[in-house]
């Protein structure tokens, strides 16, 4: 009696493959690499994107290719993705105006 062997397991896109290169793709705004760093390819991940067309994870796709243009388009800004703190102002507070004097 001969024993198979089963086949090669795929690779699948799973939840924490889909945040790893959502992460990658915000850092380095590359579909090729992203998809890399998640173990997956350029092409599975188009395809999963238009499979999940009008999902969370195609607007995150959207929106993490918009972060990384935010950064190059202006490096000095805040970083979008830094976490803020609470307590901190959003924006100076000006300085208050003295109330007009009178005569």
């Amino acid at each position: 009696m001969t024993q198979q062997t089963p086949p090669p397991a795929r690779a699948h896109w799973t939840p924490a493959k889909q945040r790893i290169f959502l992460a990658a793709l915000v850092e380095t705004g590359s579909i090729a690499r992203a998809a890399r760093a998640a173990g997956m390819s350029r092409s599975s991940a188009h395809a999963l994107r238009h499979r999940l067309t009008g999902t969370p994870f195609d607007y995150a796709w959207s929106r993490a290719l918009e972060l990384h243009a935010a950064r190059l388009a202006d490096p000095f800004a805040p970083d979008p993705l830094a976490p803020r703190d609470p307590a901190a102002p959003s924006a100076p507070k000006p300085a208050p105006v003295a109330p007009p004097s009178r005569r």
